[in-house]
């Protein structure tokens, strides 16, 4: 019996980190044909008041990094959880974020970033429902 609550613990876990993994992703790549949509897209990993949150930074970022044609590719670099209870868990998730534009002669901006991702299991599914930053290092080249 403590066999199968660890394999069941174990693969929460792999759904938690993996879930994460795959928000982080979504809610950070974007270009300037798709970057209207982003949250409608983001939507389904996230929940609470983070969804309304990020609905609204998203919709202000809108109009600049579209007329600035902004490209934003993020990439997760690894994910871990950090607590777990049936209910709700943290996330660890480590990422490469590269943004380019014509604006910026195409320089690539380089951002590795780590989270902190609160989440809360609601109807099987694992939702976001805050965010933070744990780390930030900006090495894009200054010219």
């Amino acid at each position: 019996q403590p066999y199968l609550a660890d394999r069941a613990q174990v693969d929460t876990k792999l759904d938690v980190a993996r879930t994460a993994a795959n928000a982080i992703t979504t809610l950070w790549t974007y270009t300037p044909d798709n970057i209207e949509s982003l949250p409608d897209r983001s939507a389904g990993f996230l929940g609470g008041d983070f969804a309304n949150e990020y609905r609204k930074f998203i919709d202000a970022i809108v109009p600049t990094n579209k007329q600035a044609q902004v490209t934003n590719t993020t990439q997760v670099m690894g994910a871990a959880v950090e607590t777990l209870t049936p209910s709700e868990a943290t996330a660890i998730v480590y990422t490469n974020s590269m943004a380019t534009s014509p604006m910026t002669k195409n320089i690539p901006s380089l951002r590795y970033l780590s989270y902190r991702l609160t989440m809360e299991r609601r109807d099987a599914k694992w939702l976001i429902t805050r965010m933070s930053t744990v780390t930030s290092l900006d090495l894009t080249p200054r010219l």
